[in-house]
């Protein structure tokens, strides 16, 4: 492999999804659904280029989000409910060998609706098809939950028929299993394609297929909204080691301008304490409120709070703490837009924390997100950073002493 050849990995993402409505863009355990397959093509050693077939502007828009290309739009005759993929495919190689004169050696396939890929899968099919000139085309596949072979028909007396036989078995549906061939189910994860083979032969598989075994913990295809909930607990499980596109944690920011901060659940542990007369009140932790002390003095680090709530508590606890509050703030992430730039910061130098769904609307606006221990399972998926200790009893002490070490590592 002195010479890599070029690897093209096209991810097809058409806009209407009659089954599942926006199915590329919903949300698949804290991220949109495609962007599991433009991860997996990014992660490989051997891909050379990504580029997503869809013949919708916000696919589009998300895809290059997320480091994909989409250098053209879809036509809409190759985007129809009954197209399949062999035109989409031919589509996207003449337009690129057309107008940017570019043709690969290899294609690569990634289905959206099979987002849980094992790490190196995309890198182990290239280099087996490589290996292995003779071949068209290298398939993902798993072994069968349901053997074939003892699978019926019904014909059109009403009767059954057996779906398959096997040479010199005599009634192979009352057969045991072991005495079976063995079989296998093909799956969305991938396949990798000589481009000769879809421009010459006008197939996505050729003559000679390989197969790329893959775990079936892997198996995962989505087609009904069930699916997405039942899939995306697999991102979590221990067993597998999947591509994961929200595991890219930033590294923590040498230099800290602003510490943002949400109050309900960051500053407080998220609950109320209401008396006989509708008094609230919250707790806070004062080890919390000597970090922000030490953050003031020891650095040139601005604490504020940026809050949901309009509470007489959040300002009594930011006129304790001296520092800056905001309130009655519902969107999150417009608030801060206009705060860096009327005050011409530098998104880089902003360190967020929050603990909810509302917060991670301002993650893409700063340089660094972090949680508390307890906060929601998707804040947790997606912040850079999880603390110890949970909301209102240490997170910001814990926080604080973070930036401070990390300022200490500057100077020396």
């Amino acid at each position: 492999m002195v010479d890599r050849p070029e690897v093209l990995a096209l991810i097809p993402a058409r806009g209407g999804s009659k089954g599942i409505p926006r199915k590329n863009l919903r949300d698949f355990a804290g991220a949109p659904l495609i962007v599991y397959s433009i991860a997996a093509a990014l992660q490989s050693e051997l891909v050379t280029r990504v580029i997503v077939s869809t013949d919708d502007h916000e696919i589009a828009k998300v895809a290059r989000a997320w480091g994909a290309e989409v250098p053209f739009m879809r036509p809409d005759q190759f985007a129809q409910d009954d197209t399949t993929d062999l035109p989409v495919f031919e589509h996207a190689l003449q337009w690129l060998q057309k107008n940017q004169g570019y043709l690969p050696e290899i294609v690569i396939q990634l289905r959206p609706t099979s987002p849980i890929r094992p790490v190196g899968l995309l890198d182990e099919a290239i280099i087996k098809l490589i290996a292995h000139p003779e071949a068209d085309c290298v398939r993902g596949v798993v072994p069968s939950g349901q053997n074939p072979f003892k699978m019926w028909r019904i014909n059109r007396e009403g009767q059954l028929e057996p779906l398959l036989e096997v040479a010199g078995l005599r009634e192979p549906y009352n057969a045991p299993r072991q005495a079976l061939p063995q079989t296998y189910w093909q799956t969305g994860h991938i396949d990798a394609i000589r481009s000769t083979t879809i421009l010459t032969k006008h197939s996505l598989t050729g003559d000679l297929i390989l197969p790329l075994m893959i775990d079936p913990l892997y198996t995962v295809d989505i087609d009904t909204p069930d699916d997405f909930l039942t899939s995306a607990r697999l991102i979590s499980d221990p067993r597998i080691k999947a591509v994961d596109p929200l595991k890219s944690r930033r590294q923590f920011p040498s230099e800290v301008s602003h510490l943002i901060m949400d109050f309900d659940g960051v500053l407080s542990d998220d609950l109320v304490y209401v008396d006989q007369d509708g008094r609230e009140s919250v707790c806070c932790s004062r080890s919390d409120g000597f970090g922000i002390d030490l953050l003031k003095e020891s650095t040139a680090t601005h604490p504020l709070i940026l809050s949901r709530e309009v509470n007489p508590v959040v300002s009594a606890r930011a006129r304790k703490l001296d520092i800056e509050v905001f309130q009655s703030v519902n969107n999150k992430d417009l608030a801060l837009q206009a705060l860096i730039k009327e005050r011409n910061l530098d998104p880089a130098k902003i360190i967020y924390i929050g603990n909810d769904l509302n917060d991670l609307a301002v993650l893409p606006f700063v340089g660094y997100f972090a949680c508390p221990a307890d906060a929601h399972p998707q804040v947790i998926r997606q912040a850079d950073i999880v603390l110890k200790h949970p909301g209102g009893r240490g997170a910001i002490r814990e926080l604080v002493e973070k930036i401070l070490e990390e300022q200490r590592k500057v100077i020396k």
